[in-house]
């Protein structure tokens, strides 16, 4: 049986790349307008206005002394900032890069070397000398920012969400605490002083070396802790205590023990017993009624018994290096 043959269509082979390059731009836009999956926040979490709410409910039952919170909380809100900054720069980026895809696609076609950077390793195609001849410096270096980009975004929305976990498991334990703490707020102040010196405690009297600025201004509960680490641990510069602020210092129930001369790092054996101090009124947290110890850009408080770190305050005194300061009830 005879067969016609089928006529040849010249335009065949065009209508068969059209079909591939739409498919490639199809590509190409899915690739640069999807949204990092960390964007999408599940509309049930938590966020950083809640947790400042209830944050403020804890205020009273805390005499307002949520200081590691505070720290957790400026560290959640710039995340939020710095991801807010970023997302704009890249809606930015991902626009220039649809420009090009769009535009390729519009005059010659599709360019290979975008379809070997939205089918491929970026990271590969960027060592590829020739590939980024090919698609020419400016574009390359758009196309290299939407991967960087991309790639800081990820990263920023994790460390994101890492602080604001951190602030909401410190409040949650803030408020299963609450009752407890009022108890003991109460009885401390009730108190007035420490219970009995534990068994080994020294006693004796205070070198003059060591009384610093505010010394005597010290609350009865707070001269107690004073004295006994200096008499159990020793200190090898003065002790400060009340002065005229808004601080716990203002009000007497705060002492710096300097461990260095002030604005400067302390040499290993004074560090080792900046170590000492801090660890002495932890290990004797609930018979002193000490507050809350800072030491290092770290702040140790007895509601939660753990080391949160603190931010950035941009000296060596004010983040705790050379002095360790120690708050009572």
């Amino acid at each position: 049986m005879k067969r016609t043959p089928v006529p040849f269509r010249a335009d065949a082979p065009r209508r068969r790349e059209g079909r591939s390059g739409a498919a490639i731009l199809a590509t190409v836009l899915a690739a640069v307008l999807v949204v990092p999956s960390a964007a999408h926040a599940d509309p049930d979490e938590v966020d950083i206005d809640e947790l400042n709410q209830r944050a403020e409910e804890l205020e009273e039952s805390y005499q307002g002394e949520l200081l590691q919170y505070n720290e957790i909380k400026e560290r959640a809100e710039q995340a939020e900032e710095d991801l807010a900054e970023i997302e704009e720069r890249l809606e930015g980026s991902r626009d220039s890069v649809v420009a090009i895809a769009v535009s390729q696609y519009k005059g010659s076609g599709m360019d290979p070397a975008l379809e070997v950077f939205f089918n491929a390793s970026p990271e590969q195609m960027f060592q590829d000398t020739a590939t980024v001849e090919q698609l020419g410096r400016q574009q390359a270096g758009r196309i290299s920012e939407l991967v960087d980009l991309q790639a800081e975004y990820e990263e920023t929305a994790e460390e994101s969400a890492a602080e604001l976990a951190e602030a909401e498991e410190l409040i949650e334990s803030l408020e299963e605490e609450r009752e407890e703490v009022e108890e003991a707020i109460e009885r401390y102040e009730a108190e007035q002083v420490p219970e009995e010196p534990a068994a080994g405690v020294a006693s004796g009297s205070i070198p003059a070396s060591v009384r610093g600025w505010g010394f005597d201004g010290a609350t009865p509960r707070m001269a107690a802790i004073r004295d006994e680490v200096i008499l159990n641990v020793g200190v090898p510069y003065e002790v400060g205590c009340a002065r005229n602020s808004a601080d716990d210092h203002g009000t007497g129930q705060a002492c710096d023990f300097m461990v260095a001369v002030i604005g400067t790092h302390p040499s290993g054996g004074n560090r080792a017993t900046g170590n000492a101090i801090a660890q002495y009124a932890i290990d004797n947290v609930d018979r002193l009624g000490v507050k809350y110890v800072i030491w290092e850009q770290r702040i140790w408080h007895a509601t939660n018994r753990q080391w949160v770190a603190m931010n950035d305050r941009g000296s060596v005194t004010e983040n705790h290096y050379d002095h360790v300061h120690i708050s009572s009830y």
